[in-house]
Formats: C-alpha cells, structure tokens, sequence
C-alpha cells in the first residue's frame, strides 16, 4: 500500500486469521498505522462479509461491519486443512513480524500453525491469540461470544434498571474492547521487541480484557466491600444530578457533579430558589430529597427542546448532552472539523467509514483502502513467497486458495 511512510507500524507485516470483530478490530488499528496485514480467510470469505443487516451488500460479500474493520488489508484465501496451505502459511510467516488468530484454544496447534511450529522457523515472530477466555485455564476451550462475555464479565450485573433486569450494552463493547487490548498489546510486543530481539506469545482473554477496563468496579467491591447494582442511567458518581431527564421534546443526560456545576444548572433553569432550599444542601440531602428535586428539574425542562437546553447548559458550565443518534453524531459540526470520518473510494462507490479513534502530530492513522474481496490479493501474496503463475493455477485447480 502506497502513502503509508512515517506511520508507527509502516513496514510491519501481519498475518491476519482472525474472523467477525473483536480480532479484525486489532488489525485494523494497526493497518490504520501503516501495518501490511495479509488477512487469511477461508475459500469465500469468512462470515462477517454476509451479516444479515443488509442484503444488498451481504449478496456483495462486503457486509457494512465487515467493511468497518477491515480497511488497509489484503485478502488471501486458503483452505488450512490441506498440506499446501500449510506450506504457504510457513512461508508467509517466515517473513512476517506478527500472526494473528483468534480460533478457540488449540486449532491452531492442531493445524500445524500455532506459535510452537511458528517461532521454530521464525524466533522473533510475534505471535497473539485472542480468545474469550485465554489459552489456559477451565474454560480455556470455551467459545467467546460478545453477550456471553458481558453477561459473565459483570458488565450486565451494572448495567439497566432494578425495575427491569440486567440489559446488554447496544454495541459489542466486550469484543470491541478485545480488540483495542488486543492491539495494545501487540504495540507493546513490537516495541518490547526493538531493545530485546525477541518474538513472543501474546495471549488475550476477551474476560479478562473486559474485567480490565471495569477496574474501578472490581476496586469497589475488593476494597470497599462494595456490590454495584443497576443504576439506570445514573453516573457511577451516584450524584443526583448526574443522569437521565425528561425535555420537552426528547431526554437530557445531565452530567452534573460537582456544586459549580449544581449551582449553573439551576441558575439556567430558572430556579435559583432551589440553591437555598435546605432540602438540597448537600449532595447527601439532595440524595434523600432525590425524586423532589428530579421533578423540579424536568419541569423547567419541559419548556424547551433537548437540543436547546443541551446549548444553554453546556455554555452555562452544566455538562450534558441530548441523545445524539448515530446518523446524527457522524454530522456533528465537532466530528466534521476533526476529519473523524474518512471517505474512500471504491468498486461499490464512496463510502464513509471511521479510522483512528485518535490524531498525532505526523503519521497518524489514516483509511487508504476499503476492504478487500475475498482472495483478492492471492496472486499478489503468492507471487511475492516465489510461487509462479503455474503453481498458482495449480493451487486454484487443488482448491488450496
């Protein structure tokens, strides 16, 4: 891939046999970063190309999640059951700095293909498994799925209303969460390995990746004694004002926490009185007082819009935001001037899709490609291990590739 001078993993080559999410997403934040990713998939493409959310694009094999995290890749199709696969995959990782899977624990060892037969023919590899519970342990042979690791992870337990049970976050947080781990730690890897000379395994637990960004909660609990409960859309500050209203046309999330914030918030509401009232003195009565004080607030608030009151409150120095649908944000006047979305174009048209969650000064991530077809660099791939055109036919006559 051509422009990709200066960025952190320019000149970083991955092998890429992970499938759906939470190990595509690693990959991907790495090719945003200059990386050259070979993804490996099976003869056709792996599942997430034909999502049902669409059909028109699942008939396309480029199914809208599939295009969102495979941006900057090349595509390989191999059938790993067949001996000259395994050849092929010997010599790509003979070259390669980094290979990637997320198979249950032990395929890839049963292939042929895990870190053991690697690392013997090339010692400075860098070999991560994602999986959802790590490769060791009693449940080291479970499958990992993203509600299956909220509901275990505690996420669920915290998250919803007391009135109506546990509910799953709207997105697949514990995969997504995975694979930004998972790329973190292959950064570490990389780096570890420039003043160490050494390759390594890299094993994620997408239990233990999700645990680890609920740090604070665990803290509640083995300091503290502390169990978390559902609390609705109340921050995990537990203040008052700090949780889901009703506007006149919609719902406010105030993130009010502290007294000058309190004290702006009432004053743009009109309520000036309330700051006197002994019934709200402190966030302990204002705690005992809770449903009062809710009502006073969502009365002014049923005056204006959401969108409104979002203006006058943030400019008073009361935090908050109405609820931005996912169209919405993308066109956000904030979005727009950071450049958040990237267009490319491609077979199918310009498609907008999201790069890096971050900028740097110089070299920072940047959407270049869309996602391959499936096999579409096969040739290419081959070509470059010493395969001539005639073996290559003879792989596609064998259904190798």
């Amino acid at each position: 891939m051509d422009g990709k001078a200066g960025r952190p993993f320019t000149g970083v080559r991955i092998l890429d046999f992970t499938q759906v999410l939470a190990g595509p997403y690693a990959s991907y934040q790495l090719a945003l970063l200059g990386a050259d990713v070979i993804k490996i998939e099976r003869r056709g493409g792996e599942d997430m190309r034909r999502t049902p959310l669409s059909r028109e694009w699942a008939d396309r094999n480029m199914a809208p999640p599939f295009l969102a995290v495979n941006g900057n890749k090349k595509s390989l199709t191999l059938d790993l059951q067949k001996p000259a696969a395994r050849e092929i995959v010997l010599k790509l990782a003979a070259r390669a700095d980094v290979v990637m899977e997320n198979f249950r624990a032990g395929v890839m060892d049963r292939l042929g293909l895990g870190y053991q037969a690697l690392s013997t023919i090339n010692p400075k590899l860098i070999y991560c498994a994602i999986s959802g519970f790590g490769q060791t342990g009693p449940a080291s042979g479970e499958a990992g799925y993203d509600g299956k690791l909220q509901a275990m992870s505690g996420i669920m337990a915290i998250t919803g209303h007391p009135e109506t049970g546990p509910t799953r976050a709207g997105f697949a947080v514990c995969d997504i969460l995975s694979g930004a781990t998972g790329a973190f730690a292959l950064a570490s890897a990389l780096y570890q390995r420039t003043h160490t000379g050494r390759g390594q395994f890299v094993d994620v637990s997408m239990l233990e990746a999700s645990l680890a960004f609920l740090a604070t909660q665990v803290a509640d609990y083995t300091v503290a004694g502390h169990r978390q409960q559902q609390a609705g859309n109340q921050a995990v500050s537990r203040k008052v004002t700090a949780n889901l209203f009703r506007a006149k046309d919609g719902f406010l999330l105030l993130a009010v926490n502290d007294e000058r914030q309190y004290h702006a918030l009432m004053t743009t509401i009109g309520r000036t009185d309330v700051l006197d009232d002994p019934r709200f003195a402190d966030w302990f009565s204002r705690k005992e007082n809770e449903q009062t004080l809710r009502d006073i607030i969502e009365t002014a608030l049923a005056e204006a819009d959401s969108r409104l009151w979002e203006r006058r409150l943030n400019d008073a120095g009361a935090p908050c935001a109405s609820i931005w649908k996912v169209e919405e944000i993308i066109d956000h006047p904030q979005v727009a001037a950071r450049g958040v979305m990237q267009t490319v174009d491609g077979p199918h048209g310009s498609l907008r899709l999201m790069g890096s969650g971050f900028q740097m000064a110089h070299g920072g991530g940047r959407l270049d490609t869309l996602a391959p077809n499936a096999g579409a660099d096969t040739d290419a791939v081959l070509a470059e291990i010493g395969y001539d055109d005639a073996a290559i036919a003879m792989l596609r006559a064998d259904a190798v590739v």
